[in-house]
C-alpha cells in the first residue's frame, strides 16, 4: 500500500466545494454567537482548513495546505463573509449544506489518508490521519463557539470517517484499483452519513449520574 496517489481533478474540485461549504456553515455558527466580521472570517477559515493543518503538524507534513495554496484562505474567508450577505436565505438551503458537509467529511477523510500513505505510515495512523482531517475542523469550530463538539456527541460523524478510511485502505491493501477503491469507499461513506442523518442513527450514549466521591 506504500506510495503516493495523485489527487484527481474531481477530488480537488470536491475539496474546494467542501471547504467553502464548511466555511459558510461555520459563519452561521459565528452569527449565532454574535461574532464580528473578523470572527466570522476566522472561524470559517479555521473550520474549513483546521483539520488538515492539525494533521500536517502532527505528521510533520509541510508546507501546510493553505500555505502551499493561499487561494484556499481567500475562498474560505470569502465564503464566510458572503454568508453574512445571504444569511436570511440560508435556512432554505439547509439540506444542501447538510449534503455538502457529508461530502466534505468523506473527501477530507480520503485526502487525509492519502497524506499518511504518502509518508508510508502504519495503517492505524493512516485511518487516524483521515479522521483528523475530516473531523478536527468541526471540533475547533465548536470549541471556539463554546459548544460540545459534534465529534463527542452520539451522532454518526467520526464513525463515518473511520468507516470510510478503513474501506479505503482496506481496498488498497488488497491491491485493487485505486480509483475504484476511492469511488466505492467515498460512495459507501457518503451513503452511511446521509442515512444516519435521514433516520437519526447514532452511537450509544454513556450516561453516568453517580457520585465519584
Amino acid at each position: 500500500m506504500n506510495g503516493t496517489f495523485e489527487t484527481t481533478e474531481l477530488l480537488r474540485l470536491l475539496f474546494v466545494i467542501a471547504i467553502i461549504a464548511e466555511a459558510m456553515t461555520a459563519a452561521l455558527a459565528a452569527g449565532k454567537r454574535e461574532m464580528d466580521w473578523v470572527g466570522v472570517c476566522v472561524l470559517g477559515c479555521v473550520t474549513a482548513l483546521g483539520g488538515g493543518s492539525i494533521r500536517d503538524v502532527l505528521l510533520g507534513h509541510y508546507p501546510l495546505t493553505w500555505v502551499e495554496h493561499p487561494s484556499y484562505l481567500l475562498l474560505t474567508g470569502g465564503g464566510a463573509l458572503f454568508t453574512i450577505a445571504v444569511a436570511r436565505y440560508m435556512h432554505k438551503l439547509r439540506n444542501i449544506f447538510l449534503f455538502l458537509d457529508a461530502v466534505g467529511l468523506i473527501v477530507f477523510t480520503v485526502i487525509g489518508c492519502n497524506v499518511a500513505i504518502g509518508l508510508e505510515l502504519p495503517m492505524v495512523i493512516v485511518v487516524a490521519s483521515g479522521m483528523i482531517t475530516g473531523c478536527a475542523g468541526g471540533v475547533l469550530r465548536d470549541i471556539l463557539c463554546n459548544s460540545i463538539p459534534l465529534l463527542f456527541r452520539s451522532e454518526l460523524y467520526a464513525t463515518v470517517s473511520m468507516f470510510t478510511g478503513l474501506l479505503y485502505i482496506g481496498g488498497l491493501a488488497l491491491g485493487l484499483d485505486h480509483d475504484l477503491v476511492m469511488a466505492v469507499s467515498m460512495a459507501l461513506g457518503l451513503a452511511l452519513r446521509l442515512l444516519a442523518l435521514r433516520y437519526g442513527w447514532s452511537m450509544p450514549k454513556f450516561v453516568y449520574g453517580g457520585n465519584i466521591h
